[in-house]
């Protein structure tokens, strides 16, 4: 089967960044007579709970789900696909609205609630207490934030952290900087094409990543009556483990070694911690703190600091992980997705060729 390649990946942050390079590549494409098959991550402004179209996705998974698609329609014979995503959660919603339209399991279940109860379920599994628990978000946290620091503060600049009311707690288990913050306006494009194409395009070596592998799991429901089978995690253990064989790749043994990088769905910290314990990273718990010294789980610094809007914060890490593995001496990355509450798990490959 043909190989499917990222040949470019671009974004506007608050209108920072620019996507000409994706665009002009675009043109191109069409010039010589070909369509480009799009692919759409529906913004917060569509209805939660409506039939998804075909070719549009929606949840924290949607743009793995995407890149799945866009991975199978090259192998199918399609010679490009564009995945774009863009929501204005900054500037085109009232707070009234933002409020309103994230309360996806109704006004009398918010989200930071239905996490909440994820956690404490998961945290019964493990056999830890609620105290532990914030002592292991703290670690995540810090983790993010020397990420964050790092990635931002090479141009002299030094970024600013969250104020000291993020700090306070919004639930039992959770404070402000716990959870995901998609107060920012993204836009957001990848284009994958066919290797013959991206041949006769003449695209550097240098600027092609391989989608080598992705791995999808959906449970049957959603929300409050369906925590216990979610908590479990066994459908993203599986969606890992379908990741990893598909790209014949031991990811946990490639981290280690360093020449693996990790964006992690950080929107809670139960789902990040989830996904060091099946991906086989850490075994349990307690091993957290030493792993989240030696390691970065992120190459953002999560939703928390870097930010995502809304159904997009994985097309961000694709888009920032294309880049890194461009400029960096790794050659594997891994972005995570996760969707709802959790029902939705996904799991993608991508390698420097």
């Amino acid at each position: 089967m043909t190989r499917a390649l990222i040949i470019a990946a671009v974004r506007t942050l608050d209108s920072l960044g620019s996507q000409q390079h994706c665009l002009d590549l675009e043109a191109r494409i069409r010039a010589q007579g070909l369509d480009i098959h799009e692919l759409v991550i529906e913004p917060l402004s569509t209805d939660w709970h409506s039939p998804e179209p075909e070719d549009h996705f929606r949840s924290g998974c949607a743009p793995i789900e995407a890149l799945a698609r866009a991975h199978a329609l090259i192998g199918e014979g399609v010679q490009a696909v564009l995945i774009r995503g863009e929501d204005l959660i900054k500037s085109g919603y009232s707070r009234e609205e933002r409020h309103r339209l994230m309360a996806v399991y109704g006004t009398d279940y918010p989200l930071t609630q239905a996490y909440t109860d994820l956690a404490e379920n998961y945290l019964a599994r493990q056999n830890l207490d609620a105290e532990r628990f914030r002592e292991l978000a703290q670690c995540l946290f810090e983790n993010y934030s020397t990420t964050y620091l790092d990635r931002h503060g090479g141009d002299g600049n030094t970024p600013e952290l969250p104020g000291a009311a993020w700090f306070e707690p919004v639930t039992a288990l959770f404070r402000g900087v716990d959870c995901a913050n998609p107060m920012v306006d993204f836009s957001g494009r990848l284009l994958i094409c066919s290797e013959a194409l991206v041949n006769a395009l003449k695209v550097p070596q240098s600027e092609r990543i391989e989608i080598r592998g992705v791995g999808l799991r959906r449970l049957a429901g959603d929300g409050r009556d369906h925590i216990d089978e979610i908590a479990g995690y066994n459908h993203l253990r599986s969606a890992y483990v379908e990741c990893c064989t598909m790209a014949d790749i031991n990811f946990a043994q490639r981290f280690r070694a360093g020449d693996a990088l990790l964006e992690t769905y950080t929107c809670f910290p139960v789902v990040p911690m989830a996904f060091l314990q099946v991906s086989g990273l850490i075994d349990v718990l307690d091993e957290m703190p030493d792993f989240l010294a030696r390691h970065s789980v992120t190459i953002t610094g999560g939703m928390n600091l870097a930010r995502g809007a809304w159904n997009n914060p994985a097309l961000n890490g694709l888009i920032s992980m294309h880049h890194r593995l461009q400029q960096g001496d790794e050659h594997i990355g891994l972005v995570h997705g996760n969707g709802g509450l959790g029902y939705r798990q996904g799991v993608a490959l991508l390698v420097k060729i």
